[in-house]
């Protein structure tokens, strides 16, 4: 084989270059767009490093701002912290300080009730105080005053709040109450204040009441002078006769002669039938049935007897003094001993009893 280099064997075809051949202006065209291509690009890569820069720039700024804000707000907050964490204390030393008053509180609420417990009486020992002090008061009243009324409605309260209690322990006083509450309903009503009101009318006209000896000397009649153109004889006859009318009088009476009272003896009869009606009033309040009713009577005879009984006042006094002396009032009233002994045997009852723990303190 024939290497072509050395020009051995076949010669080997030319090859036709056959680029045109660049004009006078084709190389420095290329270059200058080449060039201009450059400058362009350099120019947008530095245009954009610029606004790269300033943004970079911005954004450090903003994020600078943010964490100077972000300073201050953290600033704050630790202030905040502080003052909340100031507050707190406070507040715990308070609460450590009203746990410790109210612990104190609570203490002495404790120690009152424990000394209240000792000291204060039951519900029921009221009651039974109450009772005890009511029927003490109705005692009284039967025994001083003899106001059945006012010891029945004493005892009606009693039963009343003795219905509150609910005890078995006072069924026995509950049954005595309702013994003398019918005992002292079956005494008639006596209007003690009416009567002596009564008696005080019939005291007050005492002064104005007619004698007997009145009525028996009554006024002289008047006599009529005689005519002036009388003859003088018939004058003397008229004068004379009028004289023996005088120590002549004629009376008819229908009843007994009255007992002549001599005008000395007038008042005093007159004081002691004052002094008779005043020993009844007090024979009435002081509840002495014979003794009114006596003075009541001797006062009403001695209204017959020694004054006129015609007049309308005396025989308003002698009909009230009758109706005093008639009126029904008991001979006897009873007491509320019963009760009281019945209230002291449930008191001892209780008092004998165990000292424990009561439901109604």
């Amino acid at each position: 084989m024939d290497d072509p280099a050395t020009g051995g064997g076949k010669p080997a075809p030319a090859i036709l270059d056959v680029r045109p051949s660049p004009g006078p202006f084709s190389m420095p065209v290329s270059r200058g767009l080449f060039v201009v291509l450059v400058l362009v690009l350099v120019a947008a890569l530095f245009a954009a490093w610029i606004a790269l820069r300033n943004a970079q720039n911005e954004v450090s700024l903003r994020v600078g701002k943010h964490l100077a804000d972000a300073d201050v707000a953290l600033a704050q907050l630790r202030a905040r912290e502080s003052d909340l964490g100031n507050e707190l204390r406070d507040a715990q030393a308070k609460l450590a300080l009203l746990e410790a008053r109210l612990s104190e509180s609570q203490a002495q609420q404790a120690s009152l009730d424990a000394l209240y417990r000792e000291l204060a009486p039951s519900r029921d020992e009221l009651a039974l105080n109450e009772v005890e002090q009511v029927l003490l008061l109705a005692s009284q009243q039967l025994t001083i005053a003899g106001n059945v009324q006012a010891a029945l409605a004493a005892l009606q309260l009693a039963e009343a709040k003795l219905a509150r209690v609910d005890r078995p322990q006072v069924v026995p006083l509950r049954r005595a109450l309702a013994r003398d509450i019918d005992r002292l309903k079956a005494v008639p009503f006596v209007d003690v204040a009416g009567m002596s009101l009564k008696l005080d009318q019939v005291l007050s006209t005492i002064d104005t009441l007619p004698l007997a000896r009145d009525e028996r000397l009554p006024a002289a009649a008047a006599t009529t002078p005689p005519p002036p153109d009388e003859a003088p004889w018939l004058r003397l006859a008229s004068e004379a006769w009028a004289e023996v009318k005088a120590l002549v009088r004629i009376e008819v009476s229908d009843r007994p002669a009255a007992p002549l009272v001599p005008p000395q003896q007038q008042y005093f009869l007159r004081e002691n039938l004052r002094l008779r009606l005043l020993a009844a009033r007090v024979a009435l309040l002081s509840h002495d049935v014979a003794g009114f009713k006596t003075d009541v009577t001797a006062a009403n005879a001695w209204i017959k007897q020694y004054f006129d009984t015609r007049p309308k006042a005396v025989q308003s006094v002698v009909a009230t003094l009758t109706q005093l002396a008639a009126t029904p009032m008991p001979a006897e009233v009873p007491d509320v001993a019963g009760s009281l002994t019945a209230l002291r045997t449930v008191k001892a009852t209780r008092e004998r009893m165990p000292a424990g723990p009561s439901p109604n303190r």
